[in-house]
């Protein structure tokens, strides 16, 4: 049995402007398109500069890696699958990150449920066929500082956020939707 090679993306912005990344070539991954990646951070600008990131279900990890390359002061990447994992290492190894940066290979959602760090960003893409979103969404509240922002990928309906957060930013792309949620004022 042969294996398709891996996916390959480019870095949108930042330090690692057009940089490609390969990421491992899964079934279940799907990467955020470029597109939405440009709407997410530019939204993410005035906070992402020196911020403390959580890439939960991390996948190729390019999300992270974008927050890296704009400045992110560091990155933790929590994904499951060890293929992905690896690949997230050997990308951040092949841009010669120098921010610190931590792969973790076990499960978002009990690693967000965990006492831990306070976050300033915590990117929230699970598989969209999975009640994760939902599951994670609570954890995920507790680990924000208290300016910190909530980024969200779904398909359908919006999920019920946490007590006390609401979207601050949503759009749409396709058949996807995303947004940014934060504490309410």
């Amino acid at each position: 049995m042969s294996r398709r090679p891996p996916g390959v993306l480019r870095v949108i912005g930042g330090a690692w402007r057009s940089r490609r990344v390969v990421f491992a070539d899964l079934p279940e991954l799907r990467p955020t398109p470029d597109r939405v990646r440009q709407i997410l951070f530019d939204w993410l600008t005035p906070i992402v500069h020196g911020s403390r990131c959580l890439d939960a279900f991390a996948g190729s990890g390019l999300l992270g890696i974008e927050a890296l390359s704009r400045g992110a002061a560091t990155v933790v990447f929590v994904e499951r699958a060890e293929a992905a994992a690896a690949a997230i290492r050997q990308a951040l190894a092949a841009l010669d990150a120098q921010a610190p940066a931590q792969v973790l290979c076990t499960d978002a959602l009990a690693h967000l449920q965990q006492p831990g760090p306070a976050y300033d960003v915590v990117f929230l893409d699970p598989p969209y066929r999975s009640d994760l979103l939902a599951a994670a969404l609570p954890a995920a509240a507790a680990r924000l500082a208290p300016h910190g922002r909530l980024y969200l990928e779904w398909r359908g309906a919006a999920p019920a956020l946490p007590q006390g957060f609401a979207l601050v930013r949503e759009k749409r792309a396709g058949r996807v939707s995303f947004g940014l949620a934060a504490h309410a004022a």
